[in-house]
């Protein structure tokens, strides 16, 4: 655990000494709660992200660990933001950089923090339609393990329908732009972009994953090798386009705490890379396998947090909301997880059925 977390620690020590030399105690706090708040947020995160990292060879890990941080840290909790305020407000990168530098509160019309709140229903809406699809595409595969049987194999049972989650994630796109969005066509757009996205993206990974197997089974080392590159290539943008989705909240939520763009950065990023190494911590470890119902768990939290986003569209949720519910739905997911590998270890026999709801 130590080698797979000394860069995180030594990365949060020198956030944070850099924190208070430059602005104080003030500064200092700012950015451990900013790293607290992103970890709290995203144990689900680590969890969906490790059943794709586990797919993807140890070069693509270690670009995910190299790369990856580098696109979490600087690219979406920092030029993101800048990008959306300059194209939801018409404003040049420079004048969108000099309203950031310039702060202010997000009551204040025409700050850097109110033109970010102004953008959040476009956000919430692709961020929302992304996971909200991932979720359903779980819920409506039949599997071998259940982990809320009672509901997940119903669902499985409808799932045979083609294109399902689709016509569901549609249904509810325009179900919450018609009634909570207060201008339901950008609404729509945002939200069908982000449905758009996530069928792309995914289709893309799959369509090389098998690309490579087929060519694994009859063909040469070097056309197997370009396949699985082309297959970790949009794994990986698979992973960054999700991540992107778990950081919405947690980047327009920091302005609640901070206006200061650099320190929203620093912590929110620190928090990324601890993350990211978690995820890497339960692929090496195997922990996904031991704890079968951790990936159930992480899902639901998914779902959860699509419902979320969809509904801050007109009302706040506050954000400790959002990070009671994922660790609840993890916390209840390895519980039953523990609760199962003993009634195995006392019945060897038995089938890998799920834990019952009220075990």
């Amino acid at each position: 655990m130590l080698s797979t977390f000394k860069w995180p620690l030594a990365v949060t020590a020198v956030a944070l000494i850099g924190a208070f030399i430059l602005g104080g105690p003030a500064a200092f706090a700012l950015v451990a709660i900013l790293c607290v708040l992103e970890i709290s947020l995203s144990f689900d995160n680590a969890v969906v992200n490790a059943t794709i990292l586990e797919r993807m060879n140890a070069a693509w890990q270690r670009i995910f660990l190299t790369v990856g941080i580098l696109i979490a840290v600087f690219g979406m909790r920092l030029v993101f933001p800048l990008l959306i305020v300059g194209i939801t407000a018409s404003l040049n990168p420079v004048e969108a950089v000099r309203l950031a530098l310039e702060g202010g509160s997000v009551e204040t019309p025409g700050t850097y923090a109110h033109l970010l709140h102004d953008a959040h229903p476009a956000i919430a809406a692709f961020g929302g339609m992304f996971l909200l699809m991932l979720f359903l595409d779980f819920v409506f595969e039949d599997r071998e393990i259940a982990w809320l049987a009672w509901l997940e194999r119903p669902l499985a049972r409808i799932g045979k329908l083609d294109q399902l989650a689709v016509v569901v994630a549609m249904a509810a796109l325009v179900i919450v732009a018609e009634t909570l969005a207060k201008d339901p066509a950008t609404v729509l757009v945002s939200g069908t972009l982000g449905v758009m996205t996530y069928v792309l993206v995914g289709g893309l990974g799959d369509l090389f994953e098998e690309a490579g197997a087929a060519e694994e089974d009859g063909e040469g080392p070097n056309e197997v090798q370009l396949a699985a590159g082309k297959a970790g290539f949009f794994l990986f943008l698979y992973l960054e386009v999700l991540d992107a989705s778990f950081s919405f909240d947690g980047v327009i939520g920091a302005f609640a705490i901070t206006q200061n763009i650099f320190i929203i950065a620093v912590g929110l990023g620190v928090g990324a890379i601890y993350i990211r190494s978690l995820t890497v911590y339960l692929v090496r470890k195997g922990t996904l396998n031991e704890y079968v119902h951790l990936e159930h768990g992480a899902m639901w939290a998914i779902g959860a947090l699509a419902t979320i986003l969809l509904v801050s569209i007109k009302h706040e949720v506050p954000e400790i909301v959002t990070g009671l519910v994922g660790v609840g739905f993890i916390g209840a997911a390895f519980v039953t997880s523990i609760l199962r590998n003993r009634r195995d270890i006392g019945d060897p026999a038995e089938s890998a059925e799920a834990v019952p709801a009220d075990a």
